[in-house]
């Protein structure tokens, strides 16, 4: 049989008791973690008007926007009919199922909530918080990898995984494929604009490319995943993450081109 054996990680990393740790939990914690350190230090490099107070509202304002709107999102969107089955089950959060699309609806209802309360625009925040976006992007994609869940489309490339969970048949390792390209490269990408003051400057330019490269690369890479079970194709070829993605390319390219003709 053609493609790699799954390594079999356990969904868990270690258990105390009834309590258990999971990767799923892990990426969670730390990456927001990992954003909440970065941020201050760049809060500090260049003298932006946050006090720690500030910083550790917009942490739990964000944090709630993160699981509040994931996990509502993903009930909403990839859920089907087994929530409102079984209602009880959208309170186990630590099964996984959450939709980054949501997650990030949830994000910028809690910044605008945010900016209200300390009178900065709302774009100058989400310029700063986007930058490290990814890298929760990166380590929740590898936790999918973990739970083995969200594989990809049957294939005979060579690098192939055959999970357990998908027939054991050899599939696109798409998880990685999108930790890779929405989490590495749009970091990459993401942080090195922000490192020219003159795109910096430029407030909403940064939270614009992001929404725009989330959306090439999530589009690009839902055609090597498997489109959810009970949701399947749309209008013969179109995944339900395609079409949540289209919103976010046409608001990124908006938001860049008035951050560029507008007077800061």
């Amino acid at each position: 049989m053609t493609g790699l054996a799954y390594p079999e990680i356990s969904p868990i990393i270690f258990s105390i008791g009834p309590m258990a740790v999971r990767w799923y939990s892990m990426a969670y914690l730390v990456g927001i973690i990992s954003a909440w350190l970065l941020v201050k230090r760049q809060v500090r490099l260049y003298q932006i008007p946050l006090t720690k107070e500030n910083l550790d509202d917009l942490v739990f304002d964000v944090t709630l926007g993160i699981i509040l709107g994931g996990r509502l999102g993903y009930v909403l969107f990839y859920g089907g009919s087994l929530f409102w089955e079984h209602p009880l089950q959208i309170l186990e959060i630590w099964k996984g199922g959450m939709s980054f699309h949501g997650g990030i609806i949830g994000v910028i209802l809690g910044i605008l909530y945010f900016s209200h309360q300390v009178k900065m625009p709302f774009l100058k925040i989400t310029d700063l918080v986007v930058l490290y976006v990814p890298i929760g992007i990166f380590l929740g994609r590898l936790a999918n990898f973990a739970n083995d869940e969200l594989w990809g489309r049957v294939t005979d490339v060579a690098w192939a995984v055959r999970f357990p969970n998908g027939g054991y048949l050899p599939r696109h390792p798409s998880q990685v494929y999108e930790a890779l390209a929405e989490g590495v490269l749009m970091f990459l990408i993401l942080n090195l604009l922000w490192r020219f003051k003159g795109i910096r400057e430029k407030t909403g330019f940064v939270s614009g490319a992001f929404a725009f490269l989330y959306a090439v690369f999530r589009m690009s890479m839902e055609q090597f995943r498997e489109p959810d079970a009970q949701l399947g194709f749309f209008f013969g070829s179109i995944t339900m993450g395609q079409m949540l993605s289209l919103p976010f390319f046409i608001i990124g390219i908006l938001v860049m081109w008035r951050s560029v003709v507008r007077k800061n």
